[in-house]
């Protein structure tokens, strides 16, 4: 029976498998990653694969392409049984930019694959490598494949969120636009919180805050996303691991005449050097509040601009929904394991509407539903939701299929 969908994330040197079984419900059934791909100097890739049944499998070799990696993963889950020829209904891919035209999940052929590449001068570093995980999947596996895009979600904004105030003809000539991006998990989560409140998520108001070493907000009114924190690129926003977020555009120019900067150099400063590292020198949450426990003020710096940032975009966010919000959802990495850095963005935020309850917040969350994180008749509920871009990519690659 053919009801097994793998899902492909493949990156510039690496590929992240999941394989799902498509029933009454969408069962996990297997996972793999390997690394370094196309490297052959320095330590040898690590493969991996974890079975739903307990089995494991990890080995150490040098796969010269994507072709090579993802034919040995294939070779070891079909002793497994798992994603066999007449198993398998499809494979979903993530691809992170689908630009102005593609708005959907949408079936791959030829004109799909040259589209994804015209995108790629939105997404250089993403793109590229989810069309190479593309043309791999569709050589190796003879079944329907599906694109999934992170900019999907946000195709319906308004386009007063939409747009830039730079000249019109410019803006449509290189397609400047906000496009935002994290959508499959923003999604996701906000259906969650739907089941979770046991009510239609087209009557429901969000504000999703999909928070790790990436980070992006978004307003979602009656189930469509009208607004996000990233844009034209995942630069704009939140304070990020390593990215500075929102920031004045005449810093640019002003940093390539005082620096004697080239463009290139710069845009490596803003999106690799800047953020929580540039601030407090290092990218990850937990080095920081570690650092702040031993009095690194710099540290401190940096954890208070992340959170006053997130806590401008929900004030911001209220406004741009205008009926009265029903949940705020915390999600990602920092989202889902820092008790510390939710407590601090609620502090005190919107205490007429939302009723925070610390003892709530502390405790660890134990399964897909999350933690609910205010009092009993709170207007606005909190929640932090695990997020699961995979299951979604495999959700609306089997919804575009049946």
């Amino acid at each position: 029976m053919k009801n097994e969908i793998l899902v492909c994330n493949s990156g510039s040197s690496s590929l992240k498998l999941d394989v799902f079984r498509s029933g009454e419900a969408l069962n996990y059934l297997a996972s793999a990653s390997v690394d370094r791909i196309g490297q052959s100097d320095g330590p040898k890739s690590e493969l991996k694969i974890e079975i739903e049944n307990g089995q494991t499998h990890k080995e150490e070799g040098v796969f010269e392409d994507h072709r090579s990696a993802l034919l040995r993963i294939s070779e070891i889950l079909e002793k497994e049984n798992v994603f066999l020829n007449d198993h398998r209904m499809a494979v979903g891919h993530r691809v992170v930019h689908g630009g102005p035209t593609i708005t959907r999940p949408v079936l791959i052929d030829h004109e799909i694959e040259k589209t994804i590449d015209e995108c790629s001068i939105y997404a250089p570093l993403h793109n590229p490598a989810n069309l190479n995980g593309i043309k791999v999947a569709r050589e190796l596996f003879d079944c329907p494949q599906v694109a999934v895009f992170d900019t999907a979600f946000h195709a319906q904004m308004p386009a007063p969120a939409r747009t830039y105030a730079i000249p019109r003809e410019l803006a449509r000539k290189h397609g400047i636009q906000r496009y935002g991006f994290h959508g499959t998990s923003h999604g996701y989560v906000a259906e969650i919180a739907a089941r979770n409140l046991n009510r239609a998520l087209q009557d429901l108001n969000l504000i999703t805050l999909h928070l790790g070493n990436g980070a992006s907000a978004c307003a979602i009114h009656k189930g469509i996303s009208i607004d996000t924190s990233m844009g034209f690129t995942p630069l704009e926003g939140l304070v990020m691991g390593t990215r500075s977020g929102d920031l004045d555009p005449a810093i640019v120019a002003y940093l390539q005449e005082k620096e004697k900067l080239i463009f290139q150099e710069v845009d490596t400063l803003l999106n690799r050097q800047s953020g929580l590292l540039g601030l407090g020198g290092a990218s990850d949450m937990r080095d920081l509040l570690e650092k702040e426990k031993q009095g690194d003020q710099d540290a401190a710096l940096a954890i208070d601009a992340f959170c006053y940032r997130i806590r401008k975009y929900i004030g911001a966010y209220f406004a741009a929904i205008g009926d009265p919000v029903d949940a705020i959802i915390f999600t990602a990495g920092i989202g889902e394991n820092s008790p510390a850095i939710r407590q601090r963005v609620m502090d005190n935020l919107f205490a007429d509407r939302i009723y925070f309850d610390s003892a709530a917040n502390e405790k660890r969350i134990e399964n897909r539903e999350g933690n609910l994180l205010t009092r009993e008749h709170s207007p606005v509920a909190v929640y932090a939701i695990p997020t699961d871009e995979e299951w979604m990519i495999a959700r609306l690659t089997r919804d575009l299929l049946v």
